[in-house]
Order: structure tokens, then C-alpha cells, then sequence
């Protein structure tokens, strides 16, 4: 499937609600790009979206730019032997790093450059960390090494999985609590 023309810049190939691929060599975003991305994650049971940049899960460097709503839940987790950078382009959001046990070692409110709030961060060793958005929608650019394998990712025990919705409606209202007397 394809989006091109004044709507949307780029071409994708679909792997899933939740993620694209650009089809481009180059790929260029304009604000018409982010509102059709705003529009796909509104669509998602999760509320988010990625477009990956990079080839495919084998590649070596990850791009992506993402979006995420408010309700979207970024489960805390760690990538042994990865690095990550974040680069928030729009939106406020609190980003969140626990230790091994589910203790809060710092949080840090991002925002886009124009906010005057922190808009980057790049993590060399494997913490635990996740994101609470405060703003509507959250949309970054993310780089990480590859390739992308799903067992490479270390999904906090003391967190609540995904599809427990209950449960992360519980975890999320405690953390939000206890990270407002932080801030």
C-alpha cells in the first residue's frame, strides 16, 4: 500500500496497524506526514504508530519516527547490548528510569526544542525505562543498533504485560502519583 501525493509524502510497505516501512531512499516528513501518522495511531488499539527508515529488522542502525496518544503504554523494559536515542519533535512527555526492582532512579519531562524542556537523550547501557505522555499525542524519532530481534528486549517483571488492561490502568495511575511528587 502506498500513500503518496500532497497528503502524504512518503511510500510505505505495511507490516502490521503498527508499524510501516518507507519504501524511499530518502525519506522526507512534513506536518502532513505527522497528522496522517496522528490519524493512523488514533486508529490502533494501542494508539500508536512507527514508520521504520531503515530496510528491514536485519539493518544495523534503526530509524524510526513515532507517535504515540496519550492512552498509548510503553511497558517499562531495557535492551541488553543496545543503545537508544530519543529525539521528541512534538508533545510532553515524562520519561521514566527504574532500577532493576521497579525503583525510580530519575525522570526527566521532555519536550519538542521550542518547549525550552530537554528534547533528546541517548541511553548507551540497558535501564529499565518507559514514557508517561502528557500531551495529547507524543511524536519522536528514535535510533537504536540492530538487527531487531523481540527476545532482545527485557519487558520488566514488576510491570504489567500489554493486554492486561486493568492492570496497567492500575500501574500507570500509581506511577503518574508517585512521579508528580518527583517533578
Amino acid at each position: 500500500m502506498s500513500f503518496i501525493g500532497e497528503k502524504v509524502n512518503m511510500s510505505f510497505s505495511i507490516e502490521s496497524s503498527e508499524v510501516l516501512y518507507s519504501k524511499k531512499k530518502v525519506t522526507y516528513f512534513s506536518a502532513n506526514d505527522i497528522n496522517f501518522l496522528k490519524e493512523q495511531a488514533s486508529l490502533n488499539s494501542r494508539k500508536r504508530i512507527r514508520v521504520c527508515l531503515h530496510e528491514d529488522h536485519n539493518a544495523l542502525l534503526h530509524e524510526m519516527i513515532i507517535v504515540h496518544e496519550r492512552q498509548a503504554y510503553v511497558r517499562p523494559h531495557k535492551h541488553p547490548g543496545k543503545s537508544e536515542s530519543t529525539h521528541i519533535i512534538e508533545g510532553i512527555v515524562d520519561v521514566v528510569f527504574f532500577d532493576n526492582y521497579g525503583g525510580i532512579e530519575s525522570v526527566h519531562r521532555m519536550g519538542d526544542y521550542a518547549s525550552g524542556k530537554m528534547f533528546y537523550y541517548r541511553m548507551a547501557a540497558p535501564i529499565f525505562h518507559t514514557m508517561i505522555i502528557r500531551s495529547d499525542v507524543l511524536v519522536f524519532h528514535e535510533t537504536t543498533n540492530g538487527p531487531f530481534n523481540r527476545k532482545d528486549t527485557e519487558f520488566a517483571l514488576w510491570a504489567p504485560a500489554d493486554d492486561d488492561r486493568a492492570a496497567v490502568s492500575v500501574f500507570m495511575s500509581e506511577l503518574s502519583e508517585k512521579v508528580a511528587n518527583i517533578i
